[in-house]
């Protein structure tokens, strides 16, 4: 995807780290403007206003806004650099196998019992006090956020949460970290595993939630191979969707049944389903591997 570009591998990461923190600043100065102008609020104001029940969809709205401009720009215009067709350089591919979605949709499953458990050994690290203080403030403030951006109360609401909370983060976020900086860091550091890695702990980071760190990492990881053998970005899509879609579903069960939607966000599970269930994705990851090595040497086959 990246291996025939001229542009030298520690160029693309330093233009793609750059565009990151242009498009951050600019989006941000530019979705508060728009805030102020379409609330009526000072800008200082803004935020406030946004995490009140009936800004809900605004919220939504400007939050995907956001990220669309952040995260997937920054990776569009590096691949449209390296190549003169930069959906096809992100791992937008249209091969794909019956077989294979059902084992991601099988891998995605089983992660979520991954995640879970390692919610609960992020929470037993052993961490200075006012360390651990401070990542509750952040982690308060981000769930402040999600949940006023979760508020649903029909059927309208729940389909517009998982189309702007569920499958846009999925589709912009895959574009940036499998498709764009996975696929750099893989080329200049010529080894998989550390670029899987360090993409998973940068993609972990960014998120900003030291009590979620470890759930996202392996989230990562698992996403990050899923891209790496299929050579597929709609697969890692898809199992990001799924695992999104799985707290947007549960947040709208427990605002019909009348409980508070905190559960969906801090639900943890024993560590030993995580252990059992890290065997079943072992063991789908090995069929999943042999399938996408077929249909990867069919569409080969096929292009020649």
């Amino acid at each position: 995807m990246n291996q025939q570009s001229s542009i030298g591998y520690g160029t693309q990461f330093a233009i793609l780290l750059g565009l990151l923190g242009v498009a951050l600043i600019l989006s941000g100065v530019l979705m508060g403007v728009a805030a102020s102008v379409l609330l009526h609020q000072p800008i200082l104001k803004v935020g406030p206003e946004l995490l009140k029940p009936e800004n809900a969809n605004i919220a939504r709205i400007f939050n995907t806004v956001t990220a669309f401009i952040s995260f997937f720009v920054p990776a569009w215009v590096v691949a449209r650099i390296v190549g003169g067709q930069p959906m096809q350089q992100l791992g937008f591919n249209t091969t794909i196998s019956n077989k294979q979605i059902g084992l991601v949709a099988l891998i995605a499953t089983a992660a979520l019992f991954v995640s879970g458990s390692l919610g609960a050994v992020n929470e037993l690290i052993p961490m200075p006090a006012s360390f651990l203080k401070l990542a509750r403030s952040i982690e308060e403030s981000y769930k402040t956020a999600m949940l006023s951006m979760a508020t649903m109360h029909s059927v309208t609401d729940y389909i517009l949460s998982l189309m702007v909370i569920a499958l846009a983060p999925a589709i912009i976020e895959e574009v940036l970290f499998r498709g764009s900086m996975q696929n750099i860091l893989v080329g200049w550091t010529k080894n998989a595993w550390i670029g899987i890695i360090v993409t998973s702990i940068i993609f972990s980071a960014i998120h900003g939630s030291y009590f979620g760190f470890l759930p996202r990492l392996a989230l990562g990881i698992i996403l990050g191979l899923i891209y790496y053998k299929s050579k597929n970005l709609w697969l890692s899509i898809f199992m990001h969707f799924i695992n999104n879609g799985v707290v947007v579903t549960q947040m709208y069960i427990l605002t019909k049944m009348g409980k508070p939607i905190e559960q969906a966000i801090d639900e943890k599970s024993p560590i030993w389903t995580g252990a059992i269930a890290l065997i079943g994705i072992y063991f789908l990851f090995r069929f999943f591997n042999k399938e996408s090595d077929r249909v990867v040497a069919s569409s080969n086959i096929n292009a020649l």
